[in-house]
């Protein structure tokens, strides 16, 4: 069998090595003047911050340095990281001051058990309630959320998996549950960065999306709830794979 170019054998590999998250160091940028409440501004930097590594579990929760880095008072930083604290994002120690909340591995299985139920819940709750307009926009998503899981790139991923569930709670008229659930994910951002960098997982996943994206198109709640579950369920053993 002939061989490939050389040029055409690194970009294969390239293109197949999963695709890094955060650098160690890096920072938060700081926030620009918007209309958005300055407290709200801060939290979801600091929620961004934990979800793509910039914060890991353990880490410090220094104010001086947060304060530089947000370019925000330490009265408003102050504001957010109570709120984030009492989602249990957030933990106290004495001697450590407030830190990057860790999560034992019994924890994490909880919450992908909740997060099933959640997630299976509104769909079913979407395919009730939506109408023909949600439900194409909804695919339309849905077809964004698959072409950020070819890109490979961690930060697409997360935003397209985010603006996917937003449609379908949205169109559930169930904002509880997409709240339940965006902080559920929050506390295992770790373990679940883990899976979502795998190759091997983007692929899966795609189907996953699909499966569930064929089955809300027809209406069918029964497999859609199924698909819905079957996707945080791999999702889990991905993310706990080792442990």
């Amino acid at each position: 069998m002939a061989k490939l170019p050389a040029t055409s054998a690194k970009r294969r590999k390239e293109e197949a090595a999963p695709k890094p998250g955060p650098k160690v160091g890096a920072r938060m940028a700081p926030l620009i003047q918007q209309a958005a409440p300055l407290r709200n501004r801060i939290i979801s930097a600091l929620r961004g911050a934990i979800e793509t590594g910039i914060l890991v579990p353990g880490q410090r929760m220094i104010e001086k340095d947060l304060c530089e880095q947000l370019s925000v008072s330490r009265t408003s930083l102050r504001e957010a990281l109570r709120e984030i604290q009492a989602e249990g994002v957030l933990q106290y120690n004495s001697s450590r001051g407030l830190s990057v909340a860790e999560i034992s591995i019994d924890d994490a299985q909880n919450i992908y058990r909740l997060r099933a139920v959640l997630e299976g819940l509104v769909v079913e709750q979407f395919i009730e309630r939506a109408n023909d307009a949600e439900i194409k926009d909804l695919l339309e998503e849905g077809k964004r959320l698959q072409g950020a899981y070819r890109s490979g790139v961690l930060e697409n991923i997360l935003l397209g998996k985010r603006s996917f569930y937003d449609r379908i709670c949205s169109g559930a008229k169930n904002q509880i549950a997409f709240d339940m659930i965006n902080r559920l994910i929050l506390r295992t951002s770790s373990l679940r960065r883990r899976s979502l960098v795998r190759k091997e997982r983007h692929q899966q996943s795609i189907k996953e999306i699909q499966t569930l994206m064929s089955a809300i198109s027809r209406r069918d709640t029964e497999r859609a709830r199924a698909a819905a579950i079957e996707h945080v369920n791999n999702s889990a053993r991905s993310a706990l794979e080792g442990n």
